[in-house]
């Protein structure tokens, strides 16, 4: 399982924080379009290091055309040696219409379109053959050689998405190479509704697709009320009452969405039981959490990235957890 560190917000801490992840031994590091631009970042990552993965988790794919985002992922790609990794998420309507100003409809649908057409465009690149792309929502006909970027000798980058619901599992399964989970995610929920999905609808013949996990952890009382307030926000979501309808739990996302639509957001978290904490959060020393993720995740995931909401630290606060996981094979 590789193990994956986070880039903070802030140009000023991506170079930094690149050395860090590759120093202490990470495998990849990814940067968060929350409040700066998603590839941006990389660039800067990218630079700064040797063998390190870095990759956009996730970059907002529908505040973007299809071409635009060809052509960033081709330069990092070439500018990193072949070690960029392209994650696209879709976000939510009222984001897309409302502050990005795009259209929006048939999420799935539309990134299923999306993700064909990159790989349109990066083999008319690569072929030099005609690009002719039409479909629903996307149309790429026109490219001529003064705007096809330099030879790429290390090919496109490796593609995942962000998935929660059914539809977009199996838009992943069917076009994507690797797949983000969402935090709001427990072991169980994994195992038995995650892995059959995407299996279910994987093409004959295709690789394995590659789970990255955004695990929750806490190594001390801080985290846990972090960690504990996150979840309650995400269980206010109705996107996310799968994941508790499956332990039983789905009355308290009725109960949560009730407190956020009066802002009552204090009032949310103590509804969060240790129960429903422990399902979704490893808990405990260095060595305890990483003995916890092992045997949660060890068989199922690809790689995995360490989530304590809020942390300003810097991948160097994990560098102890990363050894004790590496120690458990």
């Amino acid at each position: 399982m590789l193990i994956d560190g986070r880039l903070r917000d802030g140009l000023e801490h991506v170079a930094e924080d690149a050395r860090i992840c590759e120093e202490i031994g990470y495998d990849g590091a990814w940067n968060s379009e929350n409040k700066a631009d998603g590839f941006l970042p990389i660039t800067l990552a990218a630079e700064h290091t040797q063998r390190l993965q870095v990759g956009s988790s996730v970059a907002i794919a529908f505040s973007r055309s299809p071409m635009t985002v060809a052509y960033q992922a081709i330069d990092l790609a070439r500018y990193s040696h072949g070690r960029f990794v392209l994650g696209l998420g879709s976000q939510i309507r009222p984001h897309i219409t409302r502050r990005f100003s795009m259209p929006w409809s048939k999420p799935a649908a539309r990134m299923k379109d999306f993700v064909a057409a990159l790989r349109a465009i990066w083999a008319a690149w690569e072929t030099g053959e005609r690009l002719h792309h039409r479909s629903e929502f996307y149309e790429h006909t026109l490219m001529t050689p003064n705007f096809a970027p330099p030879e790429n000798p290390y090919g496109p980058p490796t593609v995942y998405l962000a998935a929660v619901g059914p539809h977009m599992l199996r838009t992943t399964a069917e076009v994507a190479d690797g797949l983000f989970t969402h935090p709001f995610c427990t072991e169980r929920y994994l195992r038995e509704v995650i892995v059959p999905e995407v299996a279910a609808h994987r093409p004959a013949g295709a690789a394995p697709l590659e789970i990255a996990l955004s695990a929750f952890v806490a190594l001390d009382e801080p985290d846990v009320e972090a960690v504990r307030r996150q979840i309650s926000f995400y269980g206010s979501t109705p996107a996310y009452k799968p994941v508790l309808d499956l332990h039983g739990w789905g009355d308290l996302q009725a109960d949560l969405n009730t407190l956020s639509k009066r802002g009552r957001w204090d009032e949310m978290v103590p509804l969060v039981t240790d129960e429903v904490l422990h399902a979704m959060c490893s808990v405990g020393t260095e060595q305890e959490v990483a003995a916890d993720l092992h045997r949660r995740y060890g068989q199922l995931a690809h790689r995995i990235r360490f989530n304590r909401p809020g942390d300003t630290a810097g991948p160097g606060r994990f560098a102890g957890l990363v050894e004790a996981l590496r120690s458990l094979g």
